[in-house]
């Protein structure tokens, strides 16, 4: 077992804790516990990542808030009902880089993300575009909850999201708590993959960060949300689900 919990941790990009290597063991055949996999993991001097305390990049808008809509309940029942969005500074030897994300917060889901040198409501619109043509640009009705920075209260972005049908909620000003989900999915980016790379020019953050979400973050990483299953893989059922009511409603209409 310590062998195969090595090469976890390491397919992991030695970011996994016990929690999720058991996971990964249970679900290979082992009968383990957490408690053992630590163990293990100590013995072979390997840790997941701990957090690490985020710099706000968030400038106040001047142009009137949305409503929060979300009041911290971050749980969505079915996916393309709540997403949630955030801003996060790259560094790179050439200069810093912002991203923008777009969450499903049903499956924890990265939908949409933008990569730019400047922190704007381009930078956002182009995250939300990318987001809904994930979800085949059907996104009418869906909740976009945010913080109140200017990039995300600017006209530009509340234009867009009227045009896709998407309702703008906004958290308090100077309340990280009110955007905690968004946060935290940049905060685990930041710590598990960032952090751990030397990005020497912009482009090769941006083809790096976007082959980790579509690669690992999408379709491997356990979600603790998820029932550690990673996002694509937690939506499948409901997909399914869909799909054959779509199906039968077409044969009965038929």
């Amino acid at each position: 077992m310590e062998e195969e919990t090595g090469r976890l941790f390491t397919a992991s990009g030695g970011t996994y804790g016990s929690p999720r290597i058991s996971r990964d063991l249970r679900d290979a055949g082992w009968r383990v516990s957490v408690n053992t996999v630590a163990a293990r993991m100590a013995e072979l001097g390997v840790a997941g990542c701990p957090p690490k305390r985020r710099r706000s990049l968030t400038r106040p808008g001047r142009r009137p808030a949305a409503p929060d809509l979300v009041r911290r309940v971050f749980t969505a029942v079915a996916p393309g009902v709540l997403w949630c969005g955030d801003v996060t500074q790259i560094d790179t030897d050439q200069g810093p880089l912002y991203l923008a994300t777009v969450e499903d917060l049903f499956s924890r889901r990265m939908l949409g993300h933008s990569i730019r040198e400047h922190h704007d409501a381009a930078l956002v619109v182009a995250s939300l575009q990318m987001a809904a043509a994930t979800r085949g640009g059907d996104v009418d009705g869906v909740i976009f909850h945010s913080d109140r920075g200017s990039q995300y209260t600017a006209a530009r972005t509340a234009t867009t999201g009227r045009a896709l049908g998407i309702v703008q909620s906004m958290g308090r000003a100077g309340c990280a708590l009110d955007n905690a989900a968004a946060e935290a999915s940049n905060s685990t980016l930041k710590v598990e993959f960032v952090h751990r790379q030397h990005f020497t020019t912009r482009a090769q953050a941006r083809i790096k960060v976007a082959t980790w979400t579509a690669d690992f973050y999408n379709t491997h990483r356990r979600h603790s949300a998820n029932d550690r299953l990673a996002p694509i893989t937690f939506e499948r059922p409901m997909a399914e689900a869909r799909r054959i009511s779509t199906a039968q409603i077409r044969t009965e209409g038929a």
